[in-house]
């Protein structure tokens, strides 16, 4: 695809996503005190909800990565997805019947009332954190497939300002800050109540970009779709378990537990996605779209892998050479020889898979600052409308000075260390929901900041350990270590409270 191709699907794309923001802001009130922006007045359809879940889940990285590792994991990243399942009926039986009881627009008050402010705080500061690095992260791949295919062939890369040694490429600030001027164009007003509607639309764009990808290989190998099972089934990659190496970091068992407390902490005590299941009518209704998305989302999963087979399938009967697994499905896509329309279906899933994580999480770390750190819901509505606004604005200055940062980088496996760094930051939040939730004891909440820093520490160093000496991994599974540290820290804080 040239590069002018490129920015017309982008600038399409652009106007579908401001015109959805238009129709939603008709139903938003600037004096409601944020109750369209921060909960879409909580009457959103519980099927809309559930399949902009969807997109949502399936970020740029997802949309990118996934088919890659079906090369070394084959299907056996499917052990972690049906873990999920385990976490998405803990979040069903437990964790939304909590929040609807407690009526929470934030999910971490709850750390409010059963610990203190410090450790409401606390819980709130660590998924602003992670959810700036995980947001940022994915805009940077965006951006990256810009530089590649508009900024660097239409010669926009070249130019260069210099901040005190600081080299930033002004072509590739200027698309940076485009795609975030977009994003806090069509989310500035109706925040949750126009996002419901654009992540219905950008699932609906991967879901048809992954099919349509798929069909175009499987008609271009000379197979039929009945014949796929049977072609994967005959390649090194149809392995589905991992059970003989417990050192693996892709065992069943660490898979499986790490899918249920990945699903728990990542979707059930995450803010961006909780938000949304708050956003229906009543608790039956939320819990119709998280069954329903966890269903789909299953499925969702084996097309990505199958199409990832595929991809390997066609680059082997045509020789084509690929330096990272990162790269398989962008280069058969746009250069891999199977016509136009491809590209331009992956051009725009990946757009949509961009935005649907990133518009989201704009709108879920407004709410966040607004309610957990600065208390808006307690201020006048005019007032905490303004203070909204410019949360809002903030924040998209972050997201764009964190992409930033992680392009003077230069190096995209440091940017990845990074990017799972972040997922250190949810095992704090997890150890806090299970000690409230487990035991009825209550540690110092001054101190409970001091854990929930210490904790990723301890968890960091153990997993560094035991790689190096012993060449054990937990993987996925570090997350439920990381709680169970944070669990630990907090019982002992408590316990030995308890003596004095």
């Amino acid at each position: 695809m040239n590069p002018q191709m490129v920015i017309g699907v982008f600038l399409v794309y652009v106007l579908v996503l401001l015109s959805i923001a238009s129709w939603t802001n008709r139903k938003s009130n600037p004096n409601d005190g944020g109750a369209h922006f921060f909960a879409a007045n909580k009457s959103a359809p519980w099927y809309a909800v559930a399949f902009g879940m969807l997109g949502a889940s399936l970020s740029g990285v997802t949309f990118i990565s996934v088919p890659g590792w079906v090369e070394s994991q084959g299907f056996t990243y499917m052990q972690m997805v049906l873990g999920y399942l385990i976490g998405y009926g803990f979040i069903m039986a437990v964790l939304m019947p909590l929040y609807y009881r407690m009526g929470l627009t934030s999910i971490y008050g709850y750390f409010e009332s059963r610990f203190g402010g410090r450790a409401y705080k606390t819980g709130a500061a660590f998924f602003i954190l992670s959810r700036t690095i995980g947001a940022s992260f994915r805009l940077f791949l965006i951006a990256l497939v810009l530089d590649l295919f508009v900024l660097q062939p239409l010669g926009w890369d070249v130019a260069w300002a210099v901040f005190g040694g600081w080299q930033v490429p002004v072509g590739y600030a200027a698309a940076v800050a485009i795609i975030l001027s977009v994003i806090w164009s069509y989310t500035r007003k109706g925040g949750l109540g126009t996002i419901v509607w654009t992540d219905t639309l950008q699932t609906a764009a991967m879901l048809i970009a992954v099919i349509y990808s798929g069909h175009a290989i499987v008609n271009a190998l000379g197979w039929t779709w009945s014949e796929v099972p049977q072609q994967i089934a005959a390649t090194r990659w149809n392995q589905w378990v991992v059970w003989e190496d417990w050192k693996a970091s892709n065992h069943l068992v660490k898979h499986l537990l790490a899918g249920a407390f990945v699903a728990t902490a990542m979707t059930g005590m995450d803010q961006d996605m909780m938000q949304k299941n708050l956003a229906c009518r009543n608790l039956k209704e939320a819990r119709w779209n998280m069954g329903s998305f966890s269903v789909v989302l299953v499925l969702v999963n084996v097309l990505f892998l199958v199409l990832g087979a595929l991809l390997y399938s066609w680059i082997a009967m045509k020789g084509i050479s690929i330096d990272r697994a990162d790269s398989l499905y962008p280069t058969v896509a746009l250069d891999g020889g199977l016509g136009i329309g491809l590209g331009m279906v992956f051009l725009i899933g990946l757009l949509a898979s961009a935005f649907s994580s990133a518009d989201s999480a704009l709108t879920a770390l407004t709410t966040s600052v607004c309610v957990d750190l600065i208390g808006t819901e307690q201020m006048e509505a005019r007032q905490a409308t303004k203070r909204r606004k410019q949360v809002h604005l903030g924040m998209t200055v972050v997201l764009f000075a964190v992409i930033m940062a992680f392009s003077s980088a230069n190096d995209t496996s440091v940017v990845a260390a990074i990017f799972t760094a972040a997922n250190y930051t949810y095992g704090p939040i997890l150890g806090l929901f299970a000690f409230g939730l487990a035991t009825s004891l209550r540690p110092a909440d001054t101190l409970i900041p001091i854990v929930a820093i210490v904790a990723p520490v301890i968890c960091y160093a153990l997993e560094s350990y035991l790689k190096a000496v012993h060449g054990f991994s937990f993987g996925f599974a570090l997350l439920p270590v990381n709680g169970l540290i944070t669990f630990l820290g907090l019982g002992a804080v408590a316990l030995a409270a308890g003596k004095k």
